[in-house]
């Protein structure tokens, strides 16, 4: 029989909602909305037509609004967290907001986050860059006979 784990799990009740996010916080940190799409596909994939879609989503939030509530889930901190991760990878400043954007953190709190990093840190995308040249041997870091012949392709890279 090749059944999947999630059809023997039981998602009836918001305390076995709030079990299986405590279990998914305890391994990732995701965000509010990462947490609440994975909650939604595993209560759909165990309870397929015996319950409403609105009514898991109701069951969800009360979830998300209970682990909000108590500190566990907290989106500020997870903006703030990931973006100085991506900072010191070397990513930009555009590359930060889009990969927020896209794991559901607010305009607000996402316009907080970069003027926050713009505050701490002076001209992050000119170090970001430093780093990518580092990393990729570019322009002062790639070898001497090479550094006239790849002049554009550098560019083309920092553009």
């Amino acid at each position: 029989m090749n059944q999947s784990k999630s059809i023997h799990q039981n998602l009836d009740t918001v305390e076995e909602i709030k079990e299986l996010a405590l279990k998914y916080l305890d391994k990732y940190q995701p965000s509010k909305k990462s947490l609440q799409i994975y909650l939604f596909r595993k209560a759909i994939d165990t309870q397929s037509n015996t319950i409403e879609k609105s009514e898991i989503i109701k069951k969800i939030d009360i979830v998300l609004g209970d682990l909000e509530e108590k500190g566990i889930l907290n989106d500020t901190l997870y903006s703030e967290i990931k973006s100085n991760n991506f900072l010191k990878r070397g990513y930009s400043l555009n590359k930060i907001k889009q990969h927020l954007s896209q794991k559901g953190i607010g305009s607000e709190l996402l316009k907080q986050t970069i003027e926050k990093i713009q505050n701490d840190h002076t001209n992050p995308d000119f170090y970001s860059a430093i780093r990518i040249c580092k990393k990729r041997r570019l322009g002062p870091y790639r070898p001497d006979a090479n550094k006239e012949i790849f002049y554009k392709k550098d560019m083309g890279v920092l553009a």
